[in-house]
């Protein structure tokens, strides 16, 4: 029987589900927008994603210490606001003809930065609604839901934009937010007053406190470093697919569509076996092998060939893959949260996120050189190759208190 977490936790999830699922049904649209509607270049298109990023985490620096002195409720209502308004100036820019790309870099920015804060805010909104025993199950719905929208979201917003136009998936990315705050705002589960509350000036300090914290703690600091390595070399890889399956290699966009989608349902099926796993193997075992195993499967995209062989090979790599990852996410993001204590959890949150979405940005730019230099072919090849070597960051056994393990209560208690 489904364990039961609460309505407070019942409004973020749905919240969670709304802003998802917009966010993948608009997914793509930047760029569509960037090339159809003002005619940008492909070094346009790709500086448009790696500034967006890039610019939104350098702005996101300061959010850590702010939203650790804020109430988190009111800080996703406001990001969600933003970017929900920052959203929908796309559409309306478009209507009156005075749409640019500048005004898609300030809205990515934007959203970058908001998304970071987004993010900093409900991680640590998450241990004040449920209890501690309840936090793998929790995480493990929210992988659940990433990986379901994952799957249905860009086949229904590519048919949206073959049919409407790529602008009419960012109003459905917008509305998407817009839910998630009316959402959140249902929540009337009184939240407790910030640790920090009387803390009003920023020291420089605190922008790298939650690096300090990380690279000081021995088992976050290696797990820092192989998430953040494992996701950017991953995320670097994304546009050279595209280009060497639907162009090099001739894929029809259904088959693209079906290749990448039909996979994402490893990650629904991995979240919900996470728990079960974790309660007959234990937390640390199933953490470090699904976080093993999740690195071994991306080479495979070297080989791929054209035709029908082509689409099943990339359809095995990425539903193991994904499977793998959706052991992994629930138990990494659970034992994270336990480990770091609710006082510090903002500043690390946005450490990880910033640091996250910099190295994605950087990757992906020195990815594309390297596939200008080399072939996109080889710079796919060198990517799985080097996440064969990130298990090793991983930590290792019987070193101090394990990040898929419950913390002691001096370490994640609040102050």
């Amino acid at each position: 029987m489904p364990q039961r977490l609460g309505r407070s936790f019942g409004w973020l999830w749905s919240a969670y589900a709304a802003s998802t699922v917009g966010t993948w049904l608009g997914f793509g649209a930047f760029p569509l927008i960037a090339i159809q509607v003002l005619d940008a270049g492909p070094a346009a298109v790709s500086a448009l994603a790696a500034a967006g990023l890039a610019v939104g985490a350098v702005l996101a620096l300061p959010l850590g210490p702010w939203v650790e002195r804020q109430r988190r409720r009111p800080v996703m209502v406001a990001t969600d606001v933003v970017r929900f308004a920052a959203l929908l100036s796309i559409p309306i820019a478009f209507g009156f003809g005075v749409l640019s790309y500048t005004q898609l870099l300030v809205v990515s920015v934007l959203g970058a930065a908001a998304n970071i804060a987004f993010g900093s805010a409900s991680g640590a909104f998450v241990k004040s609604v449920v209890r501690p025993e309840q936090l793998l199950v929790a995480n493990g719905r929210f992988e659940s839901t990433t990986w379901t929208a994952t799957a249905v979201g860009p086949t229904l917003g590519g048919a949206a934009v073959s049919l409407l136009g790529p602008v009419f998936t960012v109003i459905a990315n917008a509305v998407g937010f817009l839910l998630s705050a009316l959402a959140i705002g249902m929540i009337r589960e009184r939240e407790p007053r910030p640790a920090h509350r009387t803390a009003t000036r920023l020291r420089g300090a605190d922008l790298v406190a939650g690096w300090r914290f990380i690279l000081a703690d021995r088992e976050l600091r290696p797990m820092f470093a192989n998430t953040v390595t494992v996701n950017a070399l991953i995320m670097a890889t994304e546009p050279l697919l595209a280009v060497l399956l639907l162009g090099d290699l001739g894929w029809a966009a259904w088959q693209y569509g079906l290749a990448f989608g039909l996979p994402c349902v490893g990650g629904f099926i991995g979240a919900q076996l996470a728990g079960r796993l974790a309660a007959r193997h234990g937390r640390r075992r199933v953490l470090l092998v699904s976080g093993a195993l999740r690195a071994v499967w991306p080479v495979g995209l070297f080989f791929v060939m054209p035709g029908t062989a082509g689409v099943v090979l990339v359809i095995a790599v990425e539903l193991a893959l994904i499977t793998c990852m959706g052991v992994f996410n629930p138990l990494f993001a659970t034992g994270r949260l336990e480990r770091v204590p609710a006082e510090r959890i903002g500043r690390v949150l946005v450490a990880w996120n910033v640091t996250g979405t910099g190295a994605i940005a950087v990757l992906t730019a020195l990815w594309g050189a390297l596939a200008a230099v080399a072939g996109v072919r080889a710079a796919i090849g060198v990517a799985g190759v080097l996440l064969l070597a990130t298990p090793f960051l991983l930590p290792r056994t019987g070193t101090g208190t394990p990040v898929g393990e419950p913390a002691q209560p001096t370490v994640g208690a609040a102050a």
